[in-house]
């Protein structure tokens, strides 16, 4: 009798009967049962039974797609010069300082046994410098949104705001993270300083939770 069975072994389902031919899709087999076991009616002992073959459809495990995390999707504001300065780093340091250090670290390999040599360890320690400064100002460009003084009267990125407190008076410039420089008056919009002022309009007063955990007040006295 021909009828279609599973690829599950057939010997494992009905103990005591064996392939008399390899298993494969598509072909003919013979299975013979045990002798001595009781048979059903119609059928002797020692009688082949005939089987198709198919193949039943392979499962397949889905495959959990990888997160690439230096692929950084994070926008990088910044001021036209932060843009024109950045381009400038990455410019010397790809034409000129990777050849410095590539042409420190043959002459350090010219010195003998590289394990005691100070100065090729040196250059190598350079290098990774360089290669990962290189890749941090070309993620940050890719990602560049530049920033512009817009003459709202409301504190934005790209504001110069002066405020007044009980220190005095001081002026900040709100400038993205990567410009930030607290000693000459820039700070960035995510600071505790820069994240109060925005949004904010001359004659408000804002506080501001130092890291210490203690409010320090300011007042907005100027945004341009």
């Amino acid at each position: 009798m021909i009828g279609a069975v599973s690829e599950r072994d057939d010997a494992a389902q009905a103990p005591g009967r064996f392939l008399l031919t390899p298993r494969m899709a598509g072909s003919i087999i013979r299975t013979r049962p045990d002798f001595g076991r009781a048979h059903p009616r119609g059928s002797r002992p020692g009688s082949f039974r005939m089987c198709h073959i198919t193949r039943r459809a392979r499962r397949t495990r889905p495959v959990a797609k990888r997160f690439d995390s230096s692929v950084n999707t994070k926008p990088t504001y910044l001021s036209r010069e932060g843009e024109t300065g950045l381009r400038q780093e990455l410019d010397n340091l790809v034409n000129v300082r990777r050849s410095e250090v590539a042409a420190r670290i043959h002459d350090a390999k010219q010195h003998g046994d590289l394990s005691e040599n100070a100065e090729y360890e040196e250059a190598k320690n350079e290098q990774a410098f360089v290669e990962g400064r290189i890749q941090t100002l070309e993620g940050m460009l890719k990602t560049a949104v530049i920033i512009e003084n817009s003459g709202s009267d409301h504190a934005a990125l790209g504001s110069t705001v002066t405020v007044e407190s009980v220190d005095g008076a001081e002026t900040f410039s709100i400038v993205g993270s990567a410009e930030a420089r607290p000693a000459d008056g820039k700070i960035s919009n995510e600071s505790p300083v820069g994240r109060a002022l925005l949004g904010r309009k001359a004659g408000e007063k804002i506080k501001v939770r130092l890291p210490n955990g203690t409010d320090f007040a300011y007042t907005i006295k100027k945004i341009s």
